[in-house]
């Protein structure tokens, strides 16, 4: 239990300062623990993320208006021209906007970040941004953690 409730609250920092890095913290569990409890961590994982990129959707929606936190989203970098791409897409199409945070939440291209800043400013639902951030980044972690043991599993000998 007090592995889950750590997963969960590294996740949900680790969403809001990205130089802390869940993957890395799951990896590093993932070497210590087996079976059903890694599983619980991924899940934890996904929910801490979820609730944490929800202040980056608030912020694209005008709602909040952290002045920190507006520094990191308007980082944007090389994806400055490819946001504004993005917005003019995504404005009127759920299902595209939809599936863009599905592929960002689940790889990271583009940065999830920027996306969750874009979902919030095109007014995707809550729910719906809520619900695609939990099953992809829950799956993300799930295949995290489980991959070295499989990997240790099929090596022969």
């Amino acid at each position: 239990m007090a592995a889950t409730a750590l997963a969960f609250a590294v996740a949900l920092v680790s969403a809001l300062l990205p130089f802390l890095n869940i993957e890395l913290y799951l990896l590093g569990a993932a070497s210590i623990s087996s079976g059903p409890v890694l599983t619980a961590m991924a899940l934890a994982a996904g929910a801490g993320q979820t609730l944490g990129k929800v202040a980056y959707y608030y912020l694209g929606r005008g709602v909040l208006d952290l002045p920190w936190l507006r520094r990191r989203a308007d980082k944007t970098g090389k994806w400055g021209d490819r946001v504004a791409d993005l917005r003019a897409k995504a404005e009127g199409r759920p299902w595209w906007t939809a599936g863009l945070v599905a592929v960002s939440s689940f790889a990271s291209i583009p940065p999830f970040m920027v996306v969750c800043v874009l979902a919030g400013t095109v007014r995707m639902p809550l729910w719906a941004f809520a619900a695609v951030t939990m099953a992809t980044r829950s799956a993300r972690f799930l295949l995290l953690v489980l991959a070295p043991g499989t990997a240790m599993a099929l090596l022969p000998g």
